[in-house]
């Protein structure tokens, strides 16, 4: 064969190729996704103070999660014990005060230790309720037995009073009065896992200092708060976040109930999809809008590592008791009508009234996202509360705030601000995870060059197994010119066809 007629050859099937492959014409350079999360800070041991820092990092390595977990759940409970006890003024002159309860919020996906961390963070806690617990049933058991007896004797005079009520008809009166008995002792509490908001406030009427409201997966609550008819439930948590708030009851049946205090940390975790679309509803004046999301201060979404160790070593005795003795002194503090009133010296109030304009200018400027401005105005509480929290784990008899405790409490604020700014990013990137699922699958090829979201849903591919799902998936990859929509009719309903731009399959 000469060179010439190869030379041919060689064309024609160059030319058989370019003919099988679509045509480029109209078809636009796709534009990459945007990532679906903003970085985040990672967590730095120094955030914590020194008595409660190797237990914390302890439980980290042992469970092989990130030590944001079990830091959020420390805070959490602690604050919880401080609740009204004391409350910090973060003005000189001025009579502002802030009460420490604060709630925290941990975000994973399932299998990634969330639970397994809280609930080590929250075992000193666990054990004062244990403890209280026993308390409170010795002292019930005595009144009980007390009740006994002055049921028996108002039997009794009520006998002797019957025989002389005709000789002597004001011995019988006295006889008749009725025997004087001390209230049920109150149970003190510090965690709360499931109870109703009535039930709630009629344990905050004998807890009037505060506690702990736990949830291991709080999406529950905040979406049984979102029904109709649980207006006053979400009116009673968001008060419950001030600290320094009374409430009142008023049900028929049970007439009306007057709490004197309503103070409530709180604390759960959720998993990062339900979290977004809570999220997206909280910042499109959905039921969530009422700034119930942004007070959880406390919010963490860390990355987390796809590397694995097993650890299996005996926990760090000595750090978790210096962490238990921190629970129990800070769980003993007295209060004696008044909560005690901390306040900065003279160093950390001028650290303070900087950092407080600098805030305040950047949240009233306007370049901010509404719903990250209202999480971040949160801030004039977390961040005072913070300091008041460090220092009384440090000194909790002192009554008075350092410049170390507040500058801990600013970089905690720094930290926590990059959570919050991915926490918030749902509401304005859109949902990417499922768009590129789809696209890997069309860069594979199973689906060939148009398809239906039926037709994705079929395939029960994760993220995409319904035809709503895969069609907020197609929808945003057609944003970004990976694929072209239209609306096909076929008799019946219309329904959305999508087509794949032949870049996405290597046509070049």
């Amino acid at each position: 064969m000469n060179a010439y007629a190869s030379t041919e050859r060689l064309e024609a099937v160059r030319d058989a190729i370019n003919s099988a492959l679509p045509s480029l014409d109209g078809w636009p350079v796709p534009a990459p996704l945007p990532e679906a999360l903003p970085p985040v800070a990672a967590f730095d041991p120094d955030l914590l103070p020194e008595e409660i820092r190797e237990w914390v990092m302890d439980i980290a390595h042992r469970m092989q999660a990130p030590a944001d977990f079990a830091a959020v759940g420390a805070i959490t409970a602690l604050s919880s014990l401080i609740g009204a006890r004391a409350v910090v003024q973060p003005k000189a002159k001025d009579d502002w005060r802030v009460v420490p309860n604060l709630w925290g919020l941990i975000i994973g996906s399932p299998g990634v230790m969330k639970s397994p961390a809280l609930a080590e963070s929250l075992r000193p806690l666990n054990k004062l309720e244990a403890d209280a617990r026993e308390v409170w049933e010795a002292e019930h058991e005595a009144w009980q037995l007390d009740a006994k007896v002055a049921e028996m004797q108002t039997d009794a005079n009520a006998r002797e009073a019957k025989g002389c009520a005709v000789k002597d008809p004001a011995k019988a009166r006295d006889l008749l009065r009725p025997i004087e008995l001390p209230a049920s002792p109150p149970e003190r509490r510090f965690i709360v896992n499931d109870a109703t908001v009535e039930k709630l406030g009629e344990l905050m009427g004998a807890n009037p200092w505060g506690f702990l409201a736990y949830r291991d997966e709080i999406y529950g609550l905040l979406k049984s708060m979102d029904r109709e008819g649980q207006e006053g439930a979400r009116a009673f948590y968001l008060q419950g976040y001030d600290g320094n708030q009374s409430y009142t009851f008023d049900r028929i049946g049970r007439g009306t109930v007057r709490i004197e205090r309503v103070c409530l940390a709180m604390l759960g975790g959720i998993q990062p999809g339900r979290i977004q679309s809570y999220v997206r509803d909280a910042v499109t004046g959905g039921s969530g809008d009422d700034g119930l999301l942004q007070r959880f201060a406390l919010t963490v979404w860390p990355d987390v590592s796809g590397s694995f160790k097993n650890v299996d070593v005996w926990p760090d005795t000595h750090a978790k008791q210096r962490a238990r003795d921190v629970f129990e002194r800070l769980a003993g503090i007295s209060v004696d009508g008044e909560a005690a009133v901390w306040r900065f010296d003279d160093a950390s109030q001028s650290i303070f009234n900087e950092w407080r304009e600098e805030f305040e200018t950047e949240i009233r400027g306007g370049d901010l996202h509404p719903a990250l401005v209202a999480h971040l105005s949160k801030y004039r509480k977390l961040i005072p509360a913070l300091a008041l929290i460090f220092a009384m784990i440090d000194a909790p008899e002192a009554g008075v705030i350092e410049d170390r405790h507040l500058m801990r409490s600013l970089a905690w604020g720094d930290y926590l601000r990059t959570h919050a700014e991915r926490l918030y990013s749902a509401a304005v990137t859109p949902e990417t995870g499922a768009a590129r699922s789809l696209l890997t699958k069309l860069r594979s090829g199973v689906l060939g060059a148009s398809f239906t979201p039926r037709e994705v849903a079929r395939k029960c591919w994760a993220g995409l197994g319904t035809s709503e799902a895969a069609r907020k998936a197609a929808d945003i990859l057609t944003d970004y010119d990976y694929l072209q929509r239209e609306i096909v009719q076929t008799g019946g309903r219309p329904s959305e066809q999508y087509t794949v731009n032949p870049r996405v399959r290597g046509a070049a």
